[in-house]
């Protein structure tokens, strides 16, 4: 992360110093963008609607989340201090005292400074500083400074105050997003949490809005249920939803149809493409399925103390033939991650399941009942059309990047041997 804006401290200090409002903001938080991104952001990597969407309307609730960077600090939030209402900072009596102090003395005191036992029987990553022990100490810290009566702002200028580099492959990217589910999820676990810590110390609508992002991981459950069990059940024949002359349908086909057009609507109005916006909803289920997924084992395995967890940091430094790869817009896999193994296995599940089960419904009279499987049918294909980068590395790809024949096998298996115990 890198400074893009040399104007970026004069607006924080316009904040901090507005004689009617700025008292009791604690920091000011900027977008988290990039400088690699491709024009179709092929890992979903800007998280449009979070900086352009959810951000600007946390304002309204005291605040952003504190994200970790590209943000300003108060320095007396920070340390732990509570905001009062008579609390006000004033500029021109605080003068910095000038001590003069000895080259030996500069010298020692560095050393204490430099040592690891420093913070050691104190209260830094405690009450003051951030809090240490969670994978996410940002949003932990956010959290704590917030519950102290303080608020936070957010600002998103024409150019950019910071700019950082994006993860360039999918294991990057899902590694980087099983982090923040499994520190979020931790968060709401924990005597910090939103729904406890923050009754009365924040109003309920940025409660509300911590919970989105803390509530992250429990979404693999759903979505793995939607990413398997009504493509087994088409293969076997069950119906699952309404007949599409049922007055019932209605209600399913009004979410599927409002939920597409609205997030398709909002990628669109903040200059995304079309392209981008399938992008994400590609991500948006890789995710849920893999980082979501082992973020919410990890948490449950700590908190039961057979595991801990682990900070697994992004790597962001990739050989030329992977750069050249994100640059044209083509997924890198390349390792025998148990990520990939489950996202090819979903994908040659519902392949299966489609093929098979509209090869049975077409055969079979008993069965050709297209009006009662038309859900199913869309839902499936849907996940088949969703998955074709995933065929691709599986099955047609001779670069580096491919997927593993190790994890191609692997996947053919597990998927075969859950339509055969449907079947039989």
């Amino acid at each position: 992360m890198y400074s893009n804006n040399s104007e970026s401290v004069r607006d924080a200090l316009c904040f901090f110093m507005d004689e009617q409002k700025g008292h009791d903001i604690a920091f000011v938080q900027f977008p988290q963008s990039f400088d690699n991104l491709t024009k179709n952001d092929i890992y979903g990597s800007s998280m449009t609607t979070i900086y352009a969407m959810d951000f600007p309307g946390l304002d309204g609730n005291g605040g952003p989340l504190y994200i970790g960077t590209g943000c300003f600090h108060r320095r007396e939030s920070l340390c732990g201090r509570r905001y009062s209402e008579n609390y006000k900072f004033e500029y021109k009596e605080s003068i910095v005292n000038q001590v003069k102090e000895s080259a030996s003395e500069l010298e020692r005191t560095g050393k204490i400074l430099a040592d690891c036992a420093f913070e050691e029987g104190t209260q830094w990553g405690k009450e003051m500083g951030l809090k240490y022990g969670c994978p996410v100490e940002d949003v932990i810290t956010g959290l704590s400074i917030h519950c102290r009566g303080w608020k936070s702002v957010y600002f998103n200028p024409a150019r950019k105050g910071f700019l950082g580099i994006a993860p360039s492959t999918l294991g990057q990217t899902l590694v980087q997003h099983k982090r923040w589910s499994e520190g979020d999820l931790q968060i709401i676990l924990s005597k910090y949490g939103p729904l406890s810590y923050g009754v009365g110390r924040i109003k309920l609508g940025l409660q509300m809005a911590y919970c989105i992002y803390c509530f992250w991981a429990f979404n693999c459950l759903p979505t793995l249920y939607y990413s398997v069990i009504p493509s087994l059940y088409l293969l076997k024949g069950i119906s699952l939803f309404p007949r599409i002359t049922s007055p019932w349908f209605l209600p399913f086909a009004y979410v599927i149809i409002t939920e597409m057009l609205s997030s398709l609507g909002e990628f669109l109005c903040f200059g995304s493409t079309l392209q981008c916006w399938w992008n994400e909803q590609r991500m948006w289920m890789f995710k849920r399925t893999t980082s979501y997924l082992f973020g919410f084992i990890d948490t449950l395995l700590n908190l039961f103390g057979v595991a801990n967890s682990g900070f697994d940091i992004t790597a962001k430094i990739t050989d030329k033939d992977v750069s050249k790869r994100y640059e044209k817009d083509i997924m890198e896999f390349g390792n025998s991650s148990p990520m990939f193994i489950i996202l090819a296995t979903l994908a040659m599940l519902n392949l299966f399941c489609l093929v098979w089960g509209l090869e049975r419904m077409i055969m079979n009279t008993k069965t050709r009942d297209f009006e009662s499987f038309f859900l199913q049918v869309l839902l499936c294909g849907f996940l088949v059309i969703i998955n074709l980068p995933i065929y691709n590395g599986l099955f047609f790809r001779k670069d580096s990047g491919r997927m593993p024949t190790s994890v191609t096998v692997k996947s053919i298996i597990l998927a075969a041997s859950a339509c055969f115990l449907i079947l039989f």
